[in-house]
C-alpha cells in the first residue's frame, strides 16, 4: 500500500480522509496547511499528496509549486469544495496536479484518483 500526505485546513476532511485510507491499508499522513505539508514531506517523502487548494497560511496552489520545485515527481491530486474551485483546479492542473477533485467526492472517486496517480 501507498503512503499518503493529507493536507487539507479542515480537522473533518482531515480525519475522514485519514479514516477512508486507512481502511484500504495506506500509511497516512496529515497536515493543517501547505507549510505544515511541505515540512511533513520533506521528513517522510509520500507517494501521493492529496491536498486542499483554499487554506490558510499557504494555500495549495503555492505548496503544488514548492513541492513541484524541490520534488519534480511528486504525485498530486487537488482537492476543492469552494465556489471558485474550478479555476483554482484548473490552475492547480496546470502546476502539475495528476489530479483533481471537487468537494464533496465519494470515498471511490478518491481511491480511484490515488490508484490512477500513483507511480508504477
Amino acid at each position: 500500500m501507498a503512503r499518503i500526505l493529507v493536507i487539507d485546513d479542515e480537522a473533518d476532511v482531515r480525519a475522514l480522509l485519514e479514516l477512508v485510507l486507512k481502511s484500504k491499508g495506506h500509511e497516512v499522513l496529515l497536515a493543517a496547511d501547505g507549510k505544515e505539508g511541505v515540512k511533513a514531506y520533506r521528513q517522510a517523502p509520500a507517494d501521493v499528496v492529496v491536498l486542499d487548494v483554499f487554506m490558510p497560511n499557504q494555500d495549495g496552489v503555492e505548496t503544488i509549486r514548492e513541492l513541484r520545485r524541490e520534488f519534480p515527481k511528486v504525485a498530486i491530486i487537488a482537492i476543492s469544495g469552494k465556489s471558485a474551485a474550478d479555476p483554482m483546479l484548473a490552475v492547480a492542473r496546470q502546476l502539475g496536479a495528476a489530479a483533481v477533485l471537487e468537494k464533496p467526492f465519494s470515498p471511490e472517486q478518491l481511491l480511484n484518483a490515488i490508484g490512477e496517480v500513483l507511480p508504477p
